[in-house]
């Protein structure tokens, strides 16, 4: 996890402007560092950066499709590792780089914020650390002022610190594989926003607990809801019960095992030579590795609860959450009606 309260020495801090060069808006890049002189602003500066990447649990690594050496970001923050006397060059490398990019008629322009942290802790390393920050909304704020003992009031434009676009920080670890990298973006979800982590950063994600939990949890999903009906006589609440059964693994065991997963949750040897069988297929299919053991990612874990839906909707008119004992939900046959129900079993009514 990323420390927030170990951020402390913010040693070099540069701002560009970065427009869309589409639009023909321009690149201004800074002659020199900034002067941080003043304790309050830099603590306001390393909050409006760092504060975001509080609950961070997913990293990634720098790549490009024929060599890491030709990726232009992994290289500029490699020489400002090697050599802090390159920071302000290596930052309007960077700026360049951004600005080559930003071309969808959609991205907005904004300021660049390079800054170089030269003591940081990320899961309990303790590295130096480049961070690329981008502001591209700004906000209104009232001012409320005395003047001439009566109060005014009137407005400024600038930026919430509560509120960082887009981030990304390279922790100086892990270098021969790409760094290991987080990365924020609070438009991550517009077709427009995907040039930060594809196009400019160049990024994907690092092989690690997180990255195994999260595809582990979808294979088992997967194979609950498409493979095993396929295979056996399987009705609704059976498929929900075995997701019940998956998410409580996944929740109570601090490692995964393939062998512990399928003789605790699926039991039947046919039913767990189909899993161990799909999960090659899986991996095959979606080019992703899947261990026999690996440590268990609570985050990834929490992200992924969604996943483990234990609800059977019937028709528009019912929703049933099933959270517990599988024997007492019943399915049955009504001939008089010629329709389908539920016998659900009790002892308390709330």
């Amino acid at each position: 996890m990323i420390h927030v309260s170990e951020f402390k020495d913010l040693a070099q801090l540069t701002i560009h402007k970065v427009g869309n060069s589409s639009n023909d808006e321009a690149l201004l890049c800074s002659k020199a560092p900034l002067q941080l002189e003043d304790e309050t602003i830099s603590q306001l500066l390393i909050t409006y950066f760092i504060q975001p990447f509080a609950n961070a649990a997913e990293y990634f690594r720098f790549r490009h499709d024929a060599d890491l050496e030709l990726n232009e970001i992994f290289q500029y923050c490699r020489r400002i590792f090697t050599d802090q006397n390159e920071f302000q060059e290596q930052s309007i490398n960077i700026a360049k780089h951004l600005y080559k990019h930003s071309t969808h008629p959609k991205i907005k322009g904004g300021e660049l914020y390079i800054a170089y942290f030269s003591k940081c802790l990320v899961d309990g390393e303790e590295v130096e650390a480049i961070g690329i920050f981008k502001s591209e909304n700004r906000d209104t704020y009232l001012k409320v002022f005395l003047s001439d003992e009566n109060y005014q009031v009137n407005y400024e434009d600038g930026i919430n610190i509560n509120k960082l676009d887009k981030g990304c920080l390279v922790f100086n670890t892990e270098e021969s594989e790409g760094f290991k990298v987080s990365i924020v973006d609070s438009n991550s979800k517009q077709t427009e926003a995907v040039y930060w982590k594809d196009a400019f950063l160049q990024v994907q994600r690092r092989e690690d607990s997180y990255l195994q939990t999260e595809t582990a949890v979808d294979m088992c999903k997967q194979f609950i809801h498409n493979k095993l009906p396929t295979e056996y006589e399987m009705d609704r609440v059976d498929q929900v019960d075995l997701l019940n059964k998956s998410a409580a693994y996944f929740k109570e065991k601090e490692q995964f095992q393939l062998d512990d997963f399928a003789k605790e949750v699926l039991g039947h040897p046919d039913a767990i030579a189909s899993f161990k069988e799909y999960r090659n297929e899986y991996a095959n299919h979606f080019q992703q590795d899947i261990p026999d053991e690996f440590e268990i990612s609570a985050p990834a874990v929490k992200k992924q609860q969604k996943v483990f839906k234990s609800i059977l909707k019937l028709d528009k008119n019912f929703h049933i959450y099933i959270h517990g004992n599988r024997e007492m939900i019943e399915r049955g046959f009504d001939e008089a009606t010629n329709m389908n129900y539920y016998k659900l079993l009790f002892e308390n009514e709330a």
